[in-house]
């Protein structure tokens, strides 16, 4: 049969479909990292879980992600309702990451090596649903805030336990439930301290009815809010549930769903508390030293979750290059562009490794002042740095792709838009930057840790012994050091990652210390020094 001339040509030259891919398998940065840090012991569960997140789950992710949540403040009679509804996929995504502990496990049991383990989990996961990250994290967070009362046992057990129920109905009628949080308002942004939502107690109880507003209030679905509020000894902070105890739905109002940039398959919301029942959390006026264990470990989960954006991308990007022919041979076989992929590479196994080092030193953080001291400072510096390198690196590895990484058919135009994400929920970067300046100065054992953490490196590499001693006399005077406050956590962050990398012996280390520290590198990616070893540092990255 003859082809009519307006049949299409025959499609060649085009990568196949990059799933199904075992997330786990795929990743030697990150088994190693898993079991250099102490989980080896949970390698089983890490390696189903990644193989379920590279198959299944990235498919139900794009539809999660494309329909995007809907409020719906009534029903059809005139009945308040405050509901949000989303894809079927997205609950589907949910219950699996719940049930495999992606929220939970750190607190499932006592067991060395979980905080790791749930960290790995919480990368895979973040890979191919990133906006389903919010209420996990947010959940995993708030367990040993509720753990400190009594009263609050039931949420603790059921907001770690591996079941996800999606139903709008009090606690007790559900085996999990899942935790949002409240802390920002119009007036004041980060400045919480200006809250202006009052707390009224009632008499003789921890209990409290809320009036007041949230500008951005987290995962307005969820079954419970930590949130923060202006009680008669000051800023409190409180757990206000979806359902009253009495069976009664609580006095809060969905106002509008945030039309956010990117996270779409992730509700926000602005709210207003109208005589909102919450049970107080901690003492009057306590309100930012309660909450900030929460904050602590979501800023943990803003490292994972950056850098597992910046892994999915550099998948995307040497899958397609070494299928991709053009001028004559392979993307993957140009030199050029062997050392954008290469200086990628280098940057998602930092990111990573830096965030699975952090993990340990929460892990062990209840039994050890060193590691917490480290934890308390290299999760804001961590924070800083991994989320701001982000939306630069997804963008290169979209340029990697060319036209074909800026359509909606792609990953790449969704993880572009959730890449600036992370380095502005939770403290954006300047407030990491001062966070750092006022552990310093204030919690001096934090710099200890720090430098401790620094000097086990020294001597493995003259770039990084010559920055370690440069650190140490900037970190000795902090007196006037708000303006160059960025610089220095820059600087810092380098030398953390290139003292992990080092000491675990990658084979990324090198290249990484040359130009990131040594100066061999230029302002984008793609400037490693000729000699790197650009074929070895992509076959690493990902097998062929």
């Amino acid at each position: 049969m003859t082809a009519s001339p307006f049949d299409t040509h025959e499609v060649d030259n085009q990568p196949p479909e990059f799933a199904a891919r075992d997330l786990w398998a795929d990743d030697a940065a990150l088994r190693e990292g898993v079991e250099r840090e102490g989980a080896a012991a949970f390698a089983d569960r890490l390696r189903a879980y990644g193989q379920l997140a590279g198959g299944e789950l990235l498919r139900l992710s794009f539809d999660a992600h494309r329909d995007r949540p809907r409020l719906r403040t009534h029903d059809r009679f005139g009945h308040r309702l405050d509901l949000v509804e989303f894809h079927p996929n997205y609950h589907a995504v949910m219950a699996a990451a719940i049930e495999h502990g992606v929220a939970g496990l750190s607190w499932q049991g006592v067991q060395s090596g979980s905080h790791i383990a749930r960290a790995a989990l919480s990368y895979l996961h973040g890979q191919v649903e990133p906006g389903s990250s919010c209420p996990l994290t947010m959940t995993h967070a708030a367990v040993p805030v509720l753990r400190r009362e009594a009263a609050l046992k039931e949420w603790a057990d059921k907001a770690c336990a591996p079941h996800y129920d999606p139903r709008d109905v009090p606690i007790a009628s559900k085996h999990g439930v899942t935790l949002g949080m409240g802390m920002t308002e119009k007036q004041g942004g980060s400045d919480v301290r200006t809250n202006t939502t009052r707390a009224v107690p009632l008499p003789g109880t921890d209990e409290y009815t809320l009036v007041g507003h949230k500008w951005f209030f987290s995962a307005p679905m969820s079954d419970g809010f930590l949130v923060l509020a202006q009680a008669p000894g000051g800023l409190t902070c409180f757990l206000m549930p979806r359902w009253r105890p009495d069976g009664a739905r609580n006095a809060f109002r969905l106002m509008r769903l945030k039309d956010k940039l990117g996270d779409w398959s992730n509700a926000s919301s602005e709210v207003e508390f109208d005589g909102a029942w919450a049970h107080r959390l901690g003492d009057e006026g306590r309100g930012i030293a309660t909450i900030i264990e929460m904050v602590m470990l979501t800023r943990l989960d803003c490292m994972l979750g950056s850098s597992a954006l910046m892994r999915m991308a550099l998948a995307q990007a040497l899958h397609h290059a070494r299928h991709r022919r053009a001028f004559g041979k392979r993307l993957a076989e140009h030199a050029l562009m062997q050392n954008v992929l290469a200086d990628l590479a280098i940057e998602a196994e930092a990111a990573l490794a830096l965030s699975l080092r952090v993990a340990r030193a929460v892990d062990r953080a209840p039994s050890d002042p060193g590691e917490a001291a480290f934890a308390r400072i290299a999760t804001a510096i961590g924070k800083f740095w991994i989320c701001k390198r982000t939306p630069a690196f997804v963008n290169e590895a979209q340029e990697c792709l060319g036209g074909a990484g800026y359509v909606e058919e792609s990953l790449l135009p969704r993880l572009y838009r959730q890449a600036p994400l992370n380095s502005i929920w939770e403290g954006s970067g300047n407030i990491q930057c001062l966070d750092v300046l006022r552990a310093c100065s204030r919690e001096p054992e934090t710099r200890t840790a720090l430098m401790d953490e620094l000097e086990a490196a020294s001597g493995l590499h003259a770039a990084l012994d010559a920055q370690i001693a440069s650190l140490r006399h900037a970190l000795s005077d902090l007196g006037d050091a708000e303006a160059g406050a960025r610089f220095l956590v820059e600087r810092v962050a380098l030398a953390l990652q290139t003292s992990v990398l080092l000491r675990a012996g990658s084979p990324v280390a090198d290249a990484f210390c040359r130009s990131r520290l040594a100066g061999n590198h230029g302002l984008v990616f793609g400037t490693l020094p000729g000699d790197a070893g650009f074929s070895a540092l992509m076959a690493r990255a990902l097998p062929d």
